[in-house]
């Protein structure tokens, strides 16, 4: 397969119904060096989810009971979201962990909505259950090719708007912007992918030699709570040696901070943890390297504003 193609389609397919997210070089407390950002949190519902989700509706042809999601919060928005501008019937399972402010946002665009006692993996066996008896169309967080290749159409965009770096810091939780990145850039950067410590499915995987279960937990595991990385992802990341960096939960909220006390950039832990790595330490960069940052969420617990 030619992701590279793949992620030119889905740009085409999805023009006109996601956001151009604005990008910045910022100097940042604790940071030697001006780091580029690109702040998809900006996105429709508040992450990237809104890309692999339009282009997964528009490249199938949808069934009459419509389609269907398992999410621990932000891709339900986005399904949800999608399916409403397209007039497609959706229903969605989230577990307890997704928290209020997520629950609400879903229930904001209309969608149907189950809450599962426990993790995503549970919201995934009762969508799994649900497909099986309506012929809804299942709709992957981040493991099917129309939800990577969408996903990828952030970093596609983010050269066209100029992006100098080595190497770009992304967070990771089941693999599907970090597979949307790699297979985008390939060899062509470097790809870090970052993980909080507590929910670590590709960190796992690596060293397992194959996906694995993993417990999950933490101020970021409503988001990158994965119990196993996808199988894209991770041949993605063993095809092309992308790293695997994990970071400690003080320092997630140490990003967190920063993103608003210097940027005013409201985020969710998730969204700050490809930062955490580059404040604190845990990856360091080489003299003279440039480095760049996706920001991808904008949902926080609780919803300051509601």
């Amino acid at each position: 397969m030619d992701w590279r193609d793949e992620i030119i389609a889905a740009q085409d397919r999805i023009e006109g119904h996601v956001r151009r997210t604005p990008v910045a070089v910022l100097t940042l407390s604790g940071l030697a060096d001006p780091c580029a950002v690109k702040l998809e949190q900006l996105q429709h519902t508040g992450s990237f989810k809104a890309r692999g989700a339009f282009n997964a509706l528009l490249s199938a042809q949808v069934p009459a009971r419509g389609v269907v999601a398992a999410s621990g919060g932000n891709h339900g928005a986005a399904v949800a979201f999608a399916a409403a501008r397209l007039g497609i019937p959706a229903q969605i399972f989230v577990p307890e962990m997704a928290g209020a402010s997520k629950i609400a946002l879903i229930r904001r665009f209309g969608a149907e909505m189950t809450v599962v006692p426990g993790a995503y993996a549970d919201a995934f066996m009762a969508a799994q259950a649900h497909e099986a008896a309506t012929g809804a169309m299942q709709v992957h967080a981040y493991d099917t090719v129309p939800t990577v290749a969408g996903q990828g159409t952030c970093l596609a965009e983010w050269e066209n708007q100029g992006l100098e770096a080595d190497t770009v810091l992304i967070a990771v939780g089941g693999g599907g912007l970090g597979a949307g990145a790699i297979g985008w850039l390939q060899d062509r950067r470097r790809v870090v992918l970052v993980e909080p410590r507590t929910s670590c499915a590709l960190h796992a995987a690596l060293a397992a030699g194959a996906p694995v279960d993993v417990e999950v937990s933490g101020v970021a595991a409503n988001a990158l709570g994965a119990r196993r990385i996808g199988r894209i992802c991770f041949d993605l990341a063993r095809r092309f040696g992308a790293r695997s960096v994990l970071v400690d939960d003080d320092a997630i909220l140490q990003a967190q901070r920063v993103l608003w006390q210097e940027i005013r950039q409201l985020v969710e832990p998730a969204g700050a943890t490809a930062l955490a790595a580059l404040l604190s330490g845990a990856y360091q960069p080489e003299a003279g390297e440039r480095v760049a940052v996706l920001v991808c969420g904008a949902n926080p617990a609780p919803d300051p504003l509601n």
